[in-house]
């Protein structure tokens, strides 16, 4: 027997479709902030974004005249407190409204078109996005794959130099996903320009939290984002290129891409105070405050800052009865990799400590492991012992076995060590 009756049905649908879409769109009911945001504001202590100090608040609510002398004033500034933690006197300093990862991908699309060759360092997620980005703007792209928890061989990487004779290296200081540091960053620069590779730096967790010499180092590239170690807001990144790798974006005869993220384009606003489109004002007067509390600590007292608190944490996690996920050989100390007895899940422990404590820390992408962040203002003392309270209390309400008093003694013993040193 034939059904004769699906037709009908369907044109039946498609008119009640038809009918409901000429309908106006009726004005929707929705929750004001206050009835979703927690009564009591969370310790952001994850791997990003970090607590702002009240300086960076309030520029971030003010907005000015994207351009004029008022803001060509600041973004002079900027520029020149940027490249005091670039570590750079290179003239080709940039601002870029969106994530770190709008920097990454602005480094990338300059430097690499089709046929490029592009040799990128994976040992985690991020690094990972910038050889992806590469093969999106048409880049013949090889990676050189790096076990999780290791940094590549030195060896390895001459090899795969020799064979592959890249002209960009894409690499990530601190691999924030898998809290690996690439602490041989300064040879991996070493042995990628011996070739005339130009070598682009993710430091999106790593700059002003511990030392990067871009020029010294001799990088091409260094991209960061206002969010974590500089304790600006998210959405206004930063991006310096050397001398060489502008000579490659300017000489370059391929068109870009990319419109909002072409550096020529961009050049027209950050260095001759002229239009390239409606900058984000109030996060470019967050990120001069940001960067201005940078100077004013000066970045020698901000990296020992930074390693005290971070080994302090440290100790106090190891000492709750916690196994730091990374090897001390390449521990990144910004952002702290804490892996999980069997009998919890990241996304337990994330959800509990944020709830019932007001803390919140970091999953990582399909690891066992939560992260917890020290850069920027998440480094302070008062910080970490509520950070620790909250993430043994969790654990024991999670029904792990910790030593909850243990950790916070040694974390206060680190301290205190770290004081009288």
């Amino acid at each position: 027997m034939t059904d004769n009756t699906r037709p009908t049905d369907s044109l039946t649908q498609q008119r009640a479709a038809a009918a409901a879409a000429a309908l106006p769109v009726s004005c929707p009911s929705v929750d004001p902030l206050s009835s979703i945001l927690p009564e009591e504001p969370l310790l952001m202590m994850g791997a990003g974004p970090v607590p702002i100090p009240d300086a960076v608040a309030k520029a971030n609510s003010v907005v000015i005249n994207h351009l004029g002398d008022t803001m060509a004033r600041v973004i002079d500034q900027v520029k020149t407190m940027a490249r005091y933690v670039f570590q750079t006197r290179s003239n080709w300093v940039l601002g870029v409204a969106g994530p770190g990862s709008a920097a990454m991908e602005m480094a990338v699309s300059n430097l690499a078109w089709p046929g490029t060759r592009v040799l990128s360092i994976v040992n985690g997620f991020f690094s990972a996005r910038m050889a992806e980005m590469a093969r999106r703007v048409g880049a013949e792209v090889t990676t050189l794959e790096v076990a999780d928890r290791e940094i590549v061989s030195l060896d390895t990487l001459a090899q795969a130099i020799e064979r592959t004779r890249p002209e960009v290296v894409t690499v990530v200081h601190g691999e924030t996903s898998n809290t690996v540091w690439n602490r041989q960053l300064q040879d991996i620069v070493r042995v990628a320009k011996a070739v005339g590779a130009l070598v682009v730096v993710d430091a999106v967790c790593t700059l002003s939290t511990m030392p990067l010499d871009m020029d010294a180092w001799g990088i091409d590239v260094v991209i960061t984002g206002g969010q974590k170690g500089l304790s600006s807001i998210p959405g206004v990144s930063l991006i310096a290129f050397s001398d060489a790798a502008w000579d490659r974006v300017r000489e370059r005869t391929v068109p870009n891409t990319h419109w909002c993220l072409d550096a020529m384009l961009a050049e027209n606003f950050w260095h001759n105070a002229g239009y390239h489109y409606t900058a984000p004002v109030s996060g470019v007067l967050a990120l001069h405050e940001a960067l201005r509390l940078v100077c004013t600590e000066t970045l020698e007292k901000r990296f020992a800052r930074h390693q005290r608190c971070s080994l302090a944490l440290q100790s106090g996690v190891t000492a709750l009865g916690l196994e730091l996920y990374t090897p001390e050989t390449c521990r990144l100390n910004s952002v702290v990799g804490i892996a999980l007895p069997a009998s919890v899940t990241p996304r337990d422990v994330c959800n509990h400590i944020s709830r019932q404590y007001q803390v919140e820390i970091a999953g990582s992408f399909g690891l066992p492991i939560v992260r917890i962040g020290q850069m920027g203002e998440q480094c302070r003392e008062h910080h970490l012992f509520r950070t620790v309270h909250a993430l043994g209390r969790t654990m024991c309400d999670l029904g792990a076995d910790v030593d909850l008093p243990a950790g916070v003694a040694a974390l206060e013993e680190s301290l205190s060590a770290a004081g009288r040193r």
